[in-house]
């Protein structure tokens, strides 16, 4: 059985990749999560803020110690001319891409063009194989108009792409007007993966202290819908991989990404609930699945039902909406009776 597939152009023993969390913080995240059988890598997202923040200390340091002591200037380089940049996150990258034999794909989130484009360099130089835009973008102004957040997105891409030469994916938001129209554009400009959807984290309000409340709930097998109903539309559309995320919380769901239309299917909420071992008893889920129904590899069976190919395509539009209101009437009808 060949449960090989191929995403963003790196080969991969098979489709189940481990997505950004926590587990990639230290090299013995990833030797865990290589042993538990995890086909690549996605790290943890390092922030523009982040760096900047050390570049910023880092002056205030060196502005510091040549005030108090002159001579000082002597033992330092000049600041315009010293490369801090995210110095622990390029560490990473290098150590676990001589240390482990499964892809590492880098993740970055920027706010400003130049933070893309450097940074993308730093990651590429370091070793990743590949590089993971993670846009995190609330408009909160409300005279950007909806054209304005998607060109942010297509030139991002484009700054990304003209500086590096290792492939690059981008994480999508679920909340476009037009996703699909976003999706066929960002292939055009090169996007060499997609990765359905970017779980924002919204913020809370805690009534008894009056504050805004920062909540981190892990996903659960629900939330698999929307993204699933994506993956389903835009198989066979785009030329770019499909990555899948959200709501992957077992065999089941993996084999939906897949019959959907996925290349990769990325879980974080399963592996930081059960361990990184539990990669592999979602890989030998797939198996035996693939082996009770006859499917002989994974390009076999991937986009089986997507929109393309089930025999009802209605099933993924407003059909199915239709279909699941009269549905749930009927059930609720005879509840009451």
């Amino acid at each position: 059985m060949d449960l090989s597939t191929t995403y963003m152009g790196l080969q991969l023993k098979h489709p189940v990749v481990a997505s950004a969390s926590p587990l990639s913080a230290t090299l013995d995240g990833f030797r865990r999560m290589e042993d538990g059988g995890v086909a690549a890598v996605v790290m943890f997202s390092i922030f523009e803020e982040q760096v900047r923040e050390e570049n910023e200390a880092f002056s205030r340091l060196m502005e510091a110690g040549s005030e108090s002591y002159p001579e000082s200037l002597n033992y330092f380089p000049e600041v315009s001319t010293y490369e801090v940049g995210p110095d622990r996150y390029l560490e990473l990258i290098r150590r676990a891409t001589e240390q482990v034999d499964v892809p590492v794909i880098a993740s970055m989130n920027c706010a400003t063009t130049e933070g893309w484009i450097e940074y993308a360099k730093q990651m590429e130089q370091a070793g990743a194989h590949g590089l993971e835009l993670n846009i995190y973008r609330v408009e909160a102004d409300f005279g950007i108009g909806s054209l304005e957040v998607e060109q942010h997105y297509l030139d991002i891409l484009a700054m990304v792409k003209s500086a590096v030469s290792i492939p690059v994916a981008l994480k999508l938001s679920p909340f476009f007007s037009a996703t699909g129209n976003l999706a066929l554009r960002l292939d055009q400009a090169g996007a060499d993966a997609l990765v359905l959807f970017n779980r924002f984290y919204q913020p809370d309000i805690d009534i008894t202290d009056l504050e805004v409340a920062s909540i981190l709930d892990l996903s659960t097998a629900s939330e698999i819908r929307l993204p699933l109903l994506w993956t389903a539309l835009l198989c066979g559309k785009v030329n770019a991989s499909l990555g899948t995320t959200t709501g992957v919380e077992g065999a089941e769901e993996v084999i939906k990404y897949l019959l959907a239309g996925a290349d990769v299917v990325m879980s974080t909420s399963a592996l930081l609930r059960h361990g990184p071992a539990y990669a592999a008893t979602m890989v030998d889920g797939l198996k035996d699945w693939m082996e009770a129904r006859e499917f002989s590899s994974v390009a076999q069976l991937r986009g089986n039902m997507s929109h393309g190919k089930v025999a009802n395509p209605s099933a993924f539009e407003r059909a199915n909406y239709i279909k699941i209101l009269q549905s749930f009437r009927g059930e609720m009808l005879s509840a009451w009776r």
